[in-house]
């Protein structure tokens, strides 16, 4: 059933690169609605488009404006949807400007923003690291970022869970965490402890 007159539910994505955040972001968008009556999608990593046009990473002095177009999109969203899942968020670009540009500066922003969302998802790191392009700077800095994501959230008791699994076993962990919030009064008609769908979850 659709929640009138309520917000839409956000659920955050974040993590280390190639940890699967994208494949979850879809499978849990694709997979919620049916279980639940919901309408639920998905917003995307505004940069990775970005990359994709400039043809190049960003500069320090560009953080800010792909930090606050990512969260742009995400409100653009929200207003259409009853559950909003976004495959990233400003958060990511604060921990990113940090180790890359020491510039410490977004993380008051990205913590403001990331309250607005209901529950975050940190995905971990027992994936393995796959190359991609501009998006991609290595494996040696996953667990640095991992760490600072970390801190971050305990730091402003930001409310999240651990993802974490191979295949089939990543979505259910992220439906586990997840579950509760679909559960809570003004969210009915939910059938989230039936069989999951038959759609394969490939990180």
């Amino acid at each position: 059933m659709n929640r009138p007159g309520r917000a839409a539910l956000r659920l955050a994505i974040v993590g280390a690169e190639s940890t699967g955040k994208t494949a979850l972001a879809r499978a849990l968008a694709e997979r919620l609605a049916p279980l639940t009556g919901l309408r639920c999608v998905w917003v995307g990593e505004w940069l990775r488009e970005w990359c994709a046009r400039e043809q190049r990473t960003p500069r320090a002095d560009e953080q800010l404006a792909i930090a606050r177009r990512q969260q742009a999109l995400i409100d653009e969203a929200a207003a259409h949807c009853d559950v909003l899942v976004c495959d990233t968020t400003a958060l990511m670009t604060a921990v990113y400007s940090a180790m890359l540009f020491d510039d410490l500066s977004l993380v008051p922003y990205a913590v403001q923003e990331q309250r607005r969302c209901d529950l975050t998802l940190l995905t971990a790191l027992d994936l393995p690291w796959v190359a991609d392009g501009l998006q991609r700077d290595g494996p040696q800095v996953r667990q640095p970022v991992d760490e600072r994501l970390r801190r971050l959230l305990a730091a402003h008791r930001l409310p999240w869970s651990l993802v974490a699994g191979q295949g089939e076993q990543r979505f259910d962990s992220a439906l586990q965490a997840v579950a509760p919030l679909l559960q809570r009064p003004g969210a009915t008609g939910l059938a989230l402890h039936c069989p999951t769908s038959p759609l394969p979850f490939t990180p």
